[in-house]
């Protein structure tokens, strides 16, 4: 039997010291061995109750035979399970069924990956044989080329359809089966899952985006800039030749006439990737793929050098199937936001001088200047600062953050270019449980109180991200990094409860995750992003209507 303890308060905002285990302390000896379940380990409790009495705790019975024995001389980390009733009761059993399964050995788990992702890589080689496929913008790549001159069929529209969504349920699936695999003792060597996802990413940036059209507008705003014009007055459609341009040609009808709603620094690689591919639009999106999967990369390598479990750290996100599809493969530039967040986040960690702070602050006033959704990461990194009451540090690294995206906005394209941004924050998509309130109300009470339900959603969401960032952010265990703990707690919160999310926003959550120890998070952020992967490709929509904000 198990004693039942009150976890520690996290006090402070870097790595604290490790609990000692008194020898007279009564110990938790609760193992799970699945990575997507509450991972419960020995802990010192901070006030316990006494022992029962009665024989020893017997070896939990689903303990693997072959699995290393659990070390109780070294202190190891214990979450409060998150509460969540009768779907966690059956998401729970339905973890146990799959974890102890043959799929969650390394061998079936590497091959359910890679059946996702070269169902999404087909949909993608596809995309121009003999025309545009439902769920790629029309564009050939170097690949997708090839395999038009080879002869690849054109995929109709309900087989493209039905390929995507069997492809995203196995990446989520083999997902879960390669950290189970893990949980169980599967302990690849890192360098080669590193190495080994890297050169399939090398690989990918060569097929034409699948799943989103969001590149071809990243090419059309880079061509917008490279001409001289202001991409956040200037419309793809208004570009020399107007629909039948070369780049507006290939952006979605809904966004030809929608200026970007991106930072200047995400405006800058676009401009480089145009200046490279100048009238040659599918050359400028070869080349924004390319840097998407190089910062990809970069970020995994980041998660490489410094995670306390290299192998969950890639397997969580370089090796990561979903991933891969939503970001690489998608090319979008949430990848760049994601390198910067780790890079701040790691380095906020291990601050010692002031050159740090200085060096913080820059790297999320840059991130800043791609999305305004940084604001996430700054926000998760003052947060231990204040806990710790380190005011010097947090006006030092505050100010440089504050300074430097002021200095990016006003010296490029001035604070007007965060209207678009301001305007499309203003607006409800689906499937967020806010269109389903703003149908309900405008269905019942006309369209004057649907407009007035979108402006009280406005006000809401923000509000209750925060709850429930607070309400995950306590379900963490205490004995991790604050600063970690709040950037993916607040990033989470932020994709379940806000009113414009898209499965590519999980960027910063699944990178801050990569660091922490096994948690009942993961879960619910696989969860989350598949639901939304399903929801948002171009092939998404019962009616093959491209869904989604803007890209």
């Amino acid at each position: 039997m198990a004693l039942l303890v009150d976890p520690p308060q996290r006090d402070s905002a870097d790595e604290r010291p490790p609990a000692r285990v008194p020898s007279t302390a009564p110990v938790s000896t609760t193992v799970v061995t699945s990575e997507l379940a509450v991972e419960s380990a020995p802990v010192e409790p901070t006030r316990a109750e006494p022992a029962p009495a009665g024989p020893p705790p017997a070896e939990p019975e689903h303990l693997e035979p072959d699995a290393p024995a659990p070390d109780l001389t070294k202190p190891r980390l214990a979450e409060p399970p998150i509460s969540g009733g009768r779907v966690e009761a059956l998401m729970g059993e339905l973890i146990r069924v799959l974890s102890h399964s043959r799929l969650a050995r390394p061998l079936p788990a590497v091959v359910l990956s890679a059946l996702g992702l070269g169902g999404v890589a087909f949909v993608g080689l596809c995309a121009t044989a003999p025309r545009p496929s439902v769920a790629t913008p029309p564009v050939l790549l170097p690949l997708t080329s090839v395999a038009r001159n080879l002869g690849a069929p054109h995929l109709p529209d309900l087989v493209a359809n039905l390929t995507m969504y069997a492809s995203i349920g196995l990446c989520c699936l083999g997902l879960a089966m390669m950290l189970w695999a893990n949980s169980r003792g599967w302990s690849p060597n890192p360098k080669k899952v590193f190495l080994a996802a890297a050169g399939t990413i090398a690989v990918l940036v060569n097929i034409t985006p699948v799943g989103s059209s969001d590149t071809a507008s990243y090419a059309a705003y880079g061509r917008i800039a490279a001409l001289g014009h202001n991409p956040y007055v200037f419309t793809p459609i208004r570009l020399h030749g107007g629909a039948h341009n070369a780049y507006t040609m290939l952006v979605s009808p809904q966004w030809q006439n929608t200026p970007s709603v991106y930072g200047p620094v995400a405006t800058w690689t676009q401009l480089f990737a145009a200046w490279i591919g100048g009238d040659k639009a599918w050359l400028t999106i070869w080349i924004i793929l390319i840097m998407t999967g190089a910062a990809f990369v970069a970020a995994g390598y980041v998660l490489l050098r410094t995670a306390e479990n290299p192998v969950r750290a890639v397997l969580l996100w370089v090796a990561n199937p979903l991933l891969i599809v939503e970001l690489v493969m998608g090319g979008h530039l949430d990848a760049l936001v994601a390198l910067a967040a780790i890079s701040a986040v790691v380095l906020s960690r291990r601050c010692t001088r002031v050159w740090h702070d200085l060096v913080v602050g820059l790297i999320v006033g840059v991130a800043g200047g791609i999305k305004v959704s940084a604001v996430l990461v700054a926000l998760g990194i003052a947060i231990p600062l204040i806990h710790d009451r380190a005011w010097a540090r947090l006006i030092r690294t505050s100010v440089v953050a504050g300074l430097t995206t002021f200095s990016i906005y006003w010296f490029s394209y001035g604070l007007s270019a965060l209207n678009p941004d301001r305007k499309a924050s203003s607006q409800v998509i689906s499937p967020t449980v806010w269109r389903l309130v703003q149908a309900i109300v405008g269905h019942a009470f006309g369209k004057h109180a649907e407009a007035m339900a979108t402006t009280a959603i406005g006000f809401s969401w923000p509000v209750l991200t925060l709850l429930l960032a607070w309400y995950l952010y306590n379900r963490l265990s205490p004995d991790v990094p604050t600063v970690v703990a709040a950037s993916c707690a607040l990033t989470f919160a932020w994709i379940v409860v806000a009113n414009w999310s898209l499965p590519w926003y999980a960027s910063i959550a699944w990178v801050t995750l990569a660091l922490l120890p096994r948690n009942g998070l993961t879960r619910w952020l696989t969860l989350a992003t598949g639901t939304l992967a399903m929801l948002h490709f171009n092939g998404g929509h019962p009616t093959n209507v491209p869904v989604g904000p803007t890209p």
